[in-house]
C-alpha cells in the first residue's frame, strides 16, 4: 500500500472544499447591498424667514386707563441661522425685520400750539377713535433650541431673544365730535427701543411674547408724572425655512 497517494487524495479533495468556501464566501459578500453611510452631520439651516401676529397691550399705565378696541401687530423679517453644535439643534440667529403695532386705548394725545399734550379720557362717549400706531425697523438677535434634524422638519423649538427696535413712522389719531387731531411723527415717543421675548411651539405655528424693557414715551406727562406704559405683545409666530 502507497501512503503518499492517500494523502494527495486528501490534500486535493481539502483543497477542493476550501476553494469551494472561498468562492462561496467571496459571492456572499459580492451580492450583499452595502448599507447606506450615516449622516452625522450637515449644511441644514432652520427657520430663517419669519411671519408674527400679536396682541397688543400696555403695561405700567396710568390710574383709569383702559384698552378701547382689540390691538393687533404684525411683524416679518430674516433670521440667520448659526448652528454651534455639531447636531445643529443649538444655534444663535441674527436678524432684520419690520415690526407694525397698533394700540387702540384712551390715552388722548392732542395738540395745543403743536404741542402734544397727553390725558386720560375717562369717558368713553366723548369719542369715537383713539390710538397710535408705530412702524419700527427690528434688530433681533436669539439663542435658539430645537428638536429636528436635516430629515425631520416637525419639531418642537424654543427661541428666546433681545431685540432692538428703532421706530421710523408713528401716528396719533383721535377723533371726537369736537374734531379729530391726528399726529404724525410725534417727538415725545422713544426712537429706540428695546426688550425681550420667547417663541415655543411644535410645527409651523408658536406662540410668541415679547415684553418691552423701556417706555414707549421719552418725555411724555399726564397731571405732571411720567408715562412710562411699556409694551406687551402675545401672539403667534411662523417660521418659514
Amino acid at each position: 500500500m502507497t501512503i503518499v497517494p492517500f494523502y494527495s487524495k486528501k490534500a486535493v479533495v481539502f483543497g477542493v472544499l476550501l476553494f469551494s468556501f472561498f468562492s462561496a464566501l467571496a459571492q456572499e459578500n459580492g451580492n450583499s447591498t452595502p448599507s447606506a453611510p450615516v449622516k452625522i452631520d450637515s449644511l441644514y439651516r432652520e427657520d430663517q424667514f419669519y411671519i408674527g401676529v400679536t396682541y397688543n397691550l400696555l403695561k405700567d399705565t396710568p390710574v383709569g386707563f383702559s384698552n378701547d378696541k382689540f390691538s393687533t401687530g404684525f411683524s416679518v423679517g430674516f433670521l440667520r441661522d448659526m448652528p454651534v453644535n455639531k447636531n445643529r439643534n443649538l444655534a444663535i440667529a441674527p436678524g432684520l425685520g419690520l415690526n407694525f403695532n397698533n394700540y387702540s386705548q384712551n390715552i388722548g394725545i392732542i395738540t395745543t400750539n403743536g404741542v402734544p399734550v397727553y390725558t386720560v379720557l375717562s369717558d368713553p362717549t366723548s369719542y369715537s377713535n383713539n390710538k397710535f400706531s408705530q412702524l419700527f425697523v427690528d434688530l433681533p438677535l436669539e439663542l435658539r433650541w430645537r428638536g429636528s434634524t436635516f430629515e425631520n422638519h416637525n419639531f418642537f423649538r424654543i427661541h428666546g431673544g433681545f431685540k432692538l427696535s428703532y421706530l421710523v413712522y408713528d401716528r396719533s389719531v383721535y377723533r371726537s365730535g369736537l374734531g379729530d387731531t391726528i399726529l404724525t411723527n410725534n417727538p415725545d415717543f422713544n426712537k429706540l427701543l428695546y426688550g425681550t421675548y420667547v417663541s415655543a411651539g411644535y410645527g409651523g405655528a408658536n406662540l410668541y411674547i415679547y415684553y418691552g424693557l423701556n417706555p414707549l414715551f421719552k418725555s411724555a406727562q399726564i397731571a405732571g408724572n411720567k408715562l412710562d406704559v411699556k409694551s406687551l405683545n402675545i401672539g403667534l409666530i411662523f417660521y418659514i425655512l
